[in-house]
């Protein structure tokens, strides 16, 4: 209690605002430190716990934005992307002038950040300032602090300055975009696609399974006719299409909105730091990005993330259709259609025994439907540039990188322990599948065979329809699954 005492005294304000501000500290961020250091901004000076690397604006945000607590931080890939993209910064910077000593130990503090040894330090939540100032603050006072411990001096000394260094030629109306295109493309490639890849495979892998596993399917649900197991799926192939490529240039979010600064004109920056910067952030991730082609429009509007999460959303439903007609086919085992055989995982009830539940379908279902409301929140937010800045950044890159990581996560839970175990029931469909024919003659083949409980081959024989070997030759399943010769 002395020591928070002392701490206020130092800042001003009550004692009993500070005992609050303090356990509202501890309880939001699990934070034990009782000694503090003094930080100082243009508003003055403010007490920082001494553990932490964070500076005056980043205390500051924690103090004024309580809002959703600890599980709604800014995402990982952003405190990452603001690593490869601050390195990058001081790599360019020591061309134009930066004191190579310190341009080096930025580098080193930016790549621990970049490889998320610090994230301890990045405390913010999402629901901050609209253009995510004070989280590009938090990155540039953390590397400053942890620059100048390199460089053998105290935290909060700002012998590495945040702003004058760290953020030296930049503005967090650029930096805030560019390190949103850097994490959600390097989501994409290193988790997004592979997962959605080997779903894909593995799909495909059913469809060549089933080529001579028939199944019957109820006309409402699929086209009229029987389907071979699973080719009414492949059209996660083509709605995948977009998204499953290793090139993100074939993507709009190549296009690097550094360089932009305040307002897009670049102001404060040299001739070509915009180019170098886009190069550098290139070499460092292996991603072919460039330099926006309009710094206006990269700071002002947002369609890159609207189109991407466009593409996220179609994924969605996509999968939202494969989940449910997987579960439905494996329906059962006595009142569904109980023509597919599902893993079983775990026990499906706590009162009935022995069920068991298509848990991963309902899983990636719930998953889809979240992927979908985060677009529609992604793009209310992408509609909401106004003149020259867009301030909705944040939950922008929230809401996409969230349906990147559920999608990547679910689909590679569902290939894992739904899709890749499935099988044919043959038994239930070759019983379905002998119990329908032709038209005509076939309708009342059928009312006989339904009223007396037989089959149809059984039917055309006692109407005389169809002798035995007649039967047989034109009911052939296999030859039911696409057109005739």
């Amino acid at each position: 209690m002395a020591v928070f005492l002392a701490s206020r005294r130092l800042s001003g304000g009550s004692t009993a605002s500070l005992l609050a501000g303090s356990l509202r500290y501890t309880t939001c961020w699990r934070s034990y430190s009782t000694s503090f250091r003094e930080e100082r901004d243009t508003f003055g000076p403010i007490q920082v716990p001494t553990d932490k690397l964070w500076g005056a604006q980043t205390q500051r945000s924690l103090q004024n934005f309580e809002i959703g607590g600890e599980r709604e931080r800014m995402p990982e890939p952003i405190v990452r992307a603001f690593g490869i993209l601050k390195k990058c910064a001081a790599k360019v910077n020591m061309e134009y002038g930066l004191d190579p000593d310190i341009g080096k130990a930025i580098m080193i503090a930016a790549q621990e950040v970049a490889e998320g040894k610090l994230n301890d330090h990045f405390p913010l939540v999402v629901w901050q300032t609209g253009s995510g100032t004070q989280s590009n603050m938090n990155a540039n006072e953390v590397i400053a602090n942890r620059a100048a411990e390199i460089l053998g001096h105290k935290r909060g000394e700002k012998f590495v300055h945040p702003n004058d260094h760290v953020n030296r030629s930049q503005s967090s109306n650029d930096t805030f975009p560019t390190v949103m295109h850097i994490a959600a493309a390097t989501e994409i490639n290193s988790r997004f696609i592979p997962s959605l890849k080997q779903l894909h495979t593995s799909l495909h892998s059913k469809v060549k399974y089933g080529i001579d596993r028939v199944m019957c399917t109820l006309p409402r649900m699929y086209q009229v006719g029987d389907l071979c197991l699973f080719k009414s799926n492949p059209c996660i192939c083509t709605s995948l299409r977009f998204l499953l490529s290793s090139n993100i240039s074939e993507m709009p979010l190549e296009q690097l909105a550094q360089g932009g600064t305040a307002v897009g004109t670049g102001l404060n920056t040299k001739k070509g730091f915009d180019v170098k910067i886009a190069a550098a952030v290139a070499e460092e991730t292996k991603l072919p990005f460039i330099t926006a082609e309009n710094k206006f429009e990269a700071l002002a509007a947002h369609d890159a993330f609207v189109e991407t999460s466009g593409a996220l959303n179609t994924v969605a439903v996509s999968l939202m259709k494969v989940a449910n007609d997987i579960r439905l086919l494996g329906s059962g085992p006595r009142c569904g259609l109980g023509e597919l055989i599902l893993p079983e995982n775990e026990p499906g009830s706590s009162i009935m025994p022995g069920k068991v539940n298509p848990t991963q379908c309902e899983a990636l279902t719930m998953v889809c439907a979240q992927a979908m409301g985060n677009h529609v929140a992604l793009t209310v937010g992408g509609s909401n540039g106004h003149f020259e800045l867009n301030v909705f950044k944040p939950m922008i890159a929230s809401c996409l990188l969230h349906s990147l990581r559920l999608l990547a996560d679910a689909s590679a839970s569902f290939e894992k322990n739904c899709v890749r175990g499935i099988q044919a029931n043959r038994e239930r469909i070759s019983k379905l599948l002998h119990e329908r024919i032709g038209y005509d003659n076939a309708a009342a083949v059928a009312k006989k065979a339904h009223k007396e409980g037989s089959t149809l081959k059984e039917a055309a024989l006692k109407l005389g329809v169809l002798t035995s070997e007649e039967f047989d030759d034109l009911v052939v399943p296999e030859r039911m699954i696409g057109p005739s010769g």
